[in-house]
C-alpha cells in the first residue's frame, strides 16, 4: 500500500498527543496500574508488559495502517493513555485517503472525566477533517461495553449499528472469541457542528 499514516504531534490546552514510543513506557506502567475497572472489553496491558504492548503497536504500524499516539496530560507532563488512528481507507484504485478510524484508546483511571479523552478527540477529528481531508471517522467498541458507547455518543459520533462477530473478543475468558461492534462515525458535513459542539465541551473543563 502506498499510503502510510503518519500522526504528528497535536497540541491541545488538556492534552499533547505524541507518536508513542518506549520512552513513555515506565509512565504508562504506571496509568495502567491505577486501577482496571473501566477496562473489561479493552485490551489494555499490564505494567509489565507496557513494552512488548509498544513493540506490537510499532509492529502494527510498519505497514503504514497505524498510527499509535500517547496521551500526554498537559497539567503533570506525564503519558496517561494511549490512542491511535488506523484503518486507512483509500478511493479505489487511488492513494486518496477518505476514511480512517480512531482506535486502540485507553486512559489512566484518573484521567478519564477530566476532560482528556474529549480534547483528544476533538484533536483528532480535526487534523483528520481539515489536514486530511477525510470524508469520515469511524470508531468502534464493543456492542456490550455500555461506558464506552456513552463516551464515544459524547464527543459527538453518530450510532450506525452493530457489526455482528466483527473483531476479536478482548473480554477476559474469551480468548480467540469473536465480538459483536458498536460502529459510530462522523462524516464531513456534520464536522463544523459537531466540532463546534466538541470545543465548546471541551472549554468547560478547567
Amino acid at each position: 500500500m502506498a499510503y502510510r499514516l503518519e500522526g504528528p504531534v497535536l497540541e491541545g490546552r488538556l492534552v499533547r498527543l505524541e507518536p508513542l514510543e518506549q520512552r513513555h513506557a515506565g509512565e504508562l506502567a504506571r496509568a495502567v496500574e491505577e486501577a482496571r475497572d473501566s477496562y473489561g472489553f479493552t485490551w489494555v496491558p499490564r505494567a509489565e508488559e507496557v513494552a512488548g504492548y509498544i513493540e506490537a503497536q510499532h509492529a502494527r504500524a510498519a505497514d503504514g495502517r497505524l498510527a499509535p499516539y500517547a496521551q500526554i496530560a498537559v497539567a503533570s507532563g506525564r503519558a496517561v493513555g494511549v490512542t491511535a488512528y488506523w484503518e486507512p481507507r483509500m478511493l479505489p484504485d487511488t492513494d486518496v485517503l477518505f476514511a480512517v478510524e480512531i482506535g486502540f484508546t485507553w486512559l489512566a483511571a484518573s484521567a478519564q472525566g477530566t476532560g482528556v479523552n474529549a480534547e483528544a478527540k476533538l484533536l483528532l477529528f480535526q487534523h483528520a477533517f481539515e489536514q486530511w481531508g477525510v470524508a469520515r471517522v469511524d470508531l468502534k467498541t464493543d456492542a456490550r461495553n455500555a461506558r464506552s458507547r456513552a463516551a464515544i455518543a459524547a464527543v459527538g459520533a453518530r450510532f450506525e449499528g452493530v457489526l455482528r462477530r466483527s473483531g476479536q473478543s478482548w473480554v477476559p475468558g474469551e480468548d480467540g472469541g469473536l465480538r459483536d461492534a458498536a460502529i459510530f462515525s462522523i462524516i464531513d458535513s456534520e464536522w463544523p457542528q459537531t466540532g463546534a459542539a466538541l470545543r465548546e465541551r471541551v472549554a468547560g473543563y478547567t
